[in-house]
């Protein structure tokens, strides 16, 4: 009795390694903001302080919206998919408003209110995750046939279709991504799969041919010393950031090219900087920390009992560890270059905040709510 009294309790602490490790991500992320934003905050800003001081606040707010999400129960999260869909895609439409839609670097990505910004895109992927979790844990009967995903692919392809249009072709591409692992996860045939992934995959080049901006990308991709001083730029000095780290790196807060030779150096490139200071080894514990959030998240999700608790743990991670592997995948010219922020540490609160909000309903479903 006392052994079943105390397993119980066990089972209801949840999974605390994963908010520890967590939390000290989020930290690490602003000790690597500064050491990669000191320099431009500075010069641009008179304020070198600038983004940490965003990026601290975007975490208290952060970590008060995780320990609210850790213990409200999933399973009311499942009331409200339509709601959450139904805002997602009113925020995206909201960026093409003029006055409210804000342009930055030739994409408009964001909203804005005042001093207040949001980026809709990170809020449609958790809501499109919340979606189809409720959607399949309902209707998992009709998941073997193509007519009984439609309702999941139909809201995927409209909310891919507004984020296209910023344009931002990089967090299409984790949704897509999203979209596909979601129905495969659901139980889907491999002929309703097939279906699925066909237009995908067949989506891509058409994407890419549909702007010429991106075939730039795409060449300086190929051969960035084609043009060093444009499409090539950034990527060139993401690989001088990376080679010049070595194994161990040049230390912390001594990086060079965050000395304004590499953009973006505080959000999209940060890994950069983190490669060149801490080196390879830095960043194989970087991703060992990685690993361990994606690896506790499908963890939870296998030991719920819920199907709704499995498939919103699992696209909740898949969210995750999508846009850990796409970020590494740009910035070591692994594929061609597209702006997107490594989760829980990259300059940007609206990341930030939902990121460690969906960290605070993995553990709630850790505890079985």
């Amino acid at each position: 009795m006392d052994r079943g009294r105390l397993l119980g309790k066990r089972k209801k602490a949840g999974d605390i390694p994963l908010l520890v490790c967590v939390s000290v991500m989020v930290v690490f992320g602003c000790v690597m903001i500064y050491s990669a934003s000191s320099y431009t905050a500075e010069v641009q800003y008179g304020d070198s302080l600038y983004f940490v001081k965003k990026q601290v606040l975007g975490a208290v707010v952060g970590f008060a919206v995780m320990a609210v999400m850790c213990f409200v129960p999933y399973s009311k999260l499942e009331k409200i998919k339509y709601p959450a869909v139904i805002v997602a895609a009113i925020l995206l439409i909201l960026v093409f408003v003029p006055g409210v839609g804000v342009t930055n670097y030739g994409a408009t990505r964001w909203i804005g209110f005042g001093s207040f910004t949001i980026q809709p895109s990170e809020v449609a992927k958790y809501a499109y995750a919340l979606f189809s979790a409720a959607y399949f844990s309902k209707n998992y009967k009709r998941v073997k046939t193509v007519k009984g995903v439609l309702p999941v692919l139909a809201v995927g392809i409209i909310f891919c279709v507004l984020i296209i249009l910023e344009p931002n072709m990089s967090i299409t591409m984790c949704l897509g991504l999203l979209m596909l692992a979601i129905v495969f996860l659901s139980g889907a045939s491999l002929k309703t799969f097939a279906v699925v992934l066909i237009p995908c995959i067949a989506a891509i080049p058409v994407l890419i041919i549909a702007e010429p901006y991106r075939l730039q990308r795409l060449s300086a991709f190929l051969d960035p010393w084609s043009s060093p001083l444009d499409e090539g730029y950034q990527l060139i000095q993401s690989l001088y950031a990376l080679g010049n780290g070595g194994l161990f790196g040049v230390g912390l807060f001594n990086s060079t090219q965050k000395y304004r030779f590499l953009p973006f150096a505080e959000s999209d490139f940060i890994l950069s900087v983190m490669g060149e200071e801490l080196g390879f080894i830095g960043l194989v514990v970087f991703f060992a920390a990685c690993g361990f959030i994606i690896w506790r998240g499908f963890l939870i999700a296998k030991r719920s009992k819920s199907r709704f608790g499995y498939l919103l743990a699992a696209g909740f991670t898949l969210v995750y560890g999508i846009q850990v592997i796409i970020n590494a995948l740009v910035v070591s010219g692994t594929i061609p270059p597209t702006g997107l922020p490594l989760p829980l540490v990259s300059s940007g609160n609206t990341s930030l905040i939902i990121t460690m909000a969906s960290m605070g309903v993995l553990y709630n479903i850790s505890r079985g709510d």
